[in-house]
C-alpha cells in the first residue's frame, strides 16, 4: 500500500515555481530556486556614461586652476616668512584681491543688485574687523611649538584641503543666488583645514599688521576665489581657460623663480591632472561593466517628497 502511495506521489505533475517575493517556499523548489527566466531581464551598461575626451580635459581644467591658486598662496606664506613681502605689500595685495573680486562679481554675476552688494561689503567689514581683533592671539598661538612640527602640520592640512575641495562648484553658500547648492561635509571640512593651515603660518610672523594681512589674504583666496571662478566659468568657457591658462603661466614662472625642482614638480602635476588623468579615465571606461536585473534593489519611480 505505500508502494502505491509513493507511486501516486511520483506520478502527480509538478507544480510550476512562480517568482513571487513573498508566500514562502514553493513545494519542490529551494528556497533560492531560479528557472530559466531569471536572466531575461538582465540589461548590461544601462547607465555607463559615455565620456567625450575633450569634456573631460575642459573639467580637468578647474583643478590645475585650483592648485594653481593653492601654490600662489604658498609662495605668498613663503616670502611673508622670509620677510621678502612686508606687511604693508600684502595689505596693498589684499586690497587689489578684493577690488579684482568685485569688480569681477559685478561683471560676470547675473541679477547681482544693489542691495547684495552691500551685503557683501558688509560681511566683509564684519569679517576683516574680527580678523583684526583676533590678530593678537593668532601672533601668539603657536609660540611654544617648533617650527617643524607647525610646517608638518601645515603641509599635512594643505594636503587634507586639496583632497577634499570641491571642484565642481562653489564651496560656500551664497545668498540671494538659485544656482548655488549647500556645501557639503566634505568641502567644509577642506575650508576648516585650509583656515587652520593659515592660522598656523600667520603665528609664525613677527607682528600684529603681518599676521592680519597674511590671514586676510588666505581668507580672500580660500574663501572667495572659488566663489569667483565659479562665476567667471558659469559665465563663459572661454573666459574660463582664458584665465585659466593665465593663471597657470604665472604660477609656473613665479615657482620657477623661487625653485627649479618645485616648478618641475609643479609641471608634472599639471600635466598629470589635465592630460594623463582625463585620457586614462577614457581608456578604463572600455573595461567598465554593468549589470542590472531583478536582483536589485527596488527604486521608487516618484518623488516622495511630492
Amino acid at each position: 500500500m505505500d508502494v502505491g502511495i509513493s507511486n501516486e506521489t511520483l506520478s502527480r505533475p509538478r507544480a510550476k515555481w512562480r517568482k513571487v517575493a513573498y508566500g514562502g517556499m514553493q513545494p519542490g523548489f529551494d528556497d533560492n530556486h531560479t528557472d530559466e527566466s531569471f536572466l531575461e531581464d538582465m540589461v548590461m551598461n544601462a547607465n555607463v556614461v559615455k565620456r567625450d575626451i575633450t569634456k573631460v580635459i575642459l573639467d580637468s581644467v578647474s583643478i590645475s586652476q585650483y592648485l594653481c591658486i593653492v601654490s600662489l598662496v604658498i609662495l605668498v606664506w613663503n616670502y611673508t616668512l622670509q620677510s621678502t613681502l612686508d606687511e604693508y605689500s600684502l595689505l596693498f595685495l589684499d586690497v587689489g584681491l578684493l577690488a579684482s573680486g568685485f569688480v569681477t562679481l559685478l561683471l560676470t554675476r547675473e541679477m547681482c543688485s544693489l542691495g547684495l552688494f552691500f551685503h557683501y561689503l558688509l560681511n566683509i567689514g564684519f569679517f576683516t574687523t574680527g580678523l583684526y581683533v583676533l590678530s593678537p592671539i593668532y601672533n601668539t598661538l603657536t609660540r611654544s611649538i617648533s617650527s617643524d612640527t607647525i610646517l608638518a602640520v601645515t603641509v599635512s592640512l594643505i594636503v587634507l584641503h586639496l583632497f577634499l575641495h570641491d571642484y565642481s562648484g562653489c564651496p560656500i553658500g551664497v545668498p540671494g543666488g538659485a544656482l548655488f547648492t549647500a556645501p557639503s561635509l566634505t568641502s567644509c571640512v577642506s575650508l576648516n583645514a585650509s583656515v587652520v593651515a593659515s592660522v598656523f603660518i600667520a603665528s609664525r610672523l613677527p607682528s600684529r599688521l603681518h599676521v592680519f594681512a597674511v590671514m586676510l589674504f588666505s581668507m580672500q583666496v580660500f574663501l572667495f576665489a572659488p566663489f569667483v571662478t565659479y562665476c567667471i566659468k558659469k559665465c563663459s568657457l572661454a573666459l574660463h581657460l582664458v584665465f585659466s591658462c593665465g593663471l597657470m603661466a604665472l604660477t609656473l614662472s613665479l615657482v620657477y623663480a623661487l625653485h627649479k625642482l618645485l616648478f618641475v614638480v609643479l609641471l608634472g602635476l599639471l600635466v598629470f591632472v589635465s592630460v594623463v588623468c582625463p585620457c586614462w579615465l577614457i581608456r578604463i571606461q572600455e573595461y567598465k561593466f554593468e549589470i542590472n536585473g531583478p536582483w536589485d534593489e527596488a527604486k521608487l519611480c516618484f518623488d516622495i517628497r511630492d
